[in-house]
């Protein structure tokens, strides 16, 4: 269940609105080596845990893009549009990875709505996201999002 349940007419009104924190979702080896294969990206750091015991970060971590990737679900979580019909993702205003992701963490996303504009048949949103590891007070991910909502036609 979202933390916030809404219908499209309605998104304007959670403009600079804080929607709170989804849940908690591990990182686990097999979802970075499945990531690694869609992606073709099996640098060592990611994928071979024996090698990356001797490597910077002491574990394999997940690709930055991986984590950035899990907003699409955990946003999911914070805010659901009753009557929408389409829902796409419009593209990132701002990315940093600010700390990487060993496996076997778990990360969740804390996000507020910025801002809410009208576009033709419905509203781009602007998201201000954070991805945060548990018990880690850096987060893995900073990020501005953007999605457009369509009211069902």
């Amino acid at each position: 269940m979202a933390n916030i349940t809404t219908t499209v007419a309605e998104l304007p009104a959670l403009e600079a609105t804080a929607l709170g924190s989804s849940g908690w979702i591990e990182i686990t080896q097999q979802r970075i080596d499945t990531f690694a294969d869609a992606t073709d990206d099996h640098q060592y750091i990611h994928v071979d845990p024996e090698r990356a015991k001797d490597g910077p970060f002491g574990t394999t971590i997940a690709h930055g893009f991986l984590t950035l990737s899990l907003v699409v679900p955990l946003w999911g979580e914070l805010l659901e549009i009753s009557d929408v019909g389409t829902r796409v993702n419009y593209g990132l205003d701002k990315v940093r990875f600010t700390s990487p992701v060993p496996a076997g963490s778990k990360v969740r996303l804390t996000a507020a709505i910025k801002t809410v504009t009208e576009v033709k048949g419905g509203y781009q949103v602007h998201i201000d996201g954070v991805i945060e590891i548990e018990g880690q007070e850096r987060p893995a991910v900073v990020v501005e999002f953007i999605e457009r909502n369509y009211a069902q036609s």
